[in-house]
């Protein structure tokens, strides 16, 4: 993923543990080097419908930092009949 401007240092994202005062905050730099997956994941998240049904896609959400993955294509073969 490339960012424009500042971003890389500027942008920050955030979590809560539940508790007072538990807020949490992660620079896009140090998010990248820890956990790449996760900047494209709070992206999309960001994107799906606030219900059960966007919570469903979500956990369909598969993804990979890298180009290995252990998704293979369908190779279909031919009957010989």
């Amino acid at each position: 993923v490339r960012v424009t401007g500042q971003k890389e240092t500027d942008k920050i994202y955030y979590r809560h543990s539940g508790y007072p005062g538990g807020i949490k905050a992660t620079p896009l730099n140090r998010l990248r080097q820890a956990h790449p997956e996760r900047i494209l994941a709070n992206a999309v998240k960001g994107m799906m419908p606030r219900n059960r049904l966007g919570r469903a896609m979500l956990r369909k959400l598969k993804i990979y930092a890298g180009p290995a993955h252990p998704h293979g294509a369908q190779q279909p073969q031919t009957l010989d009949l």
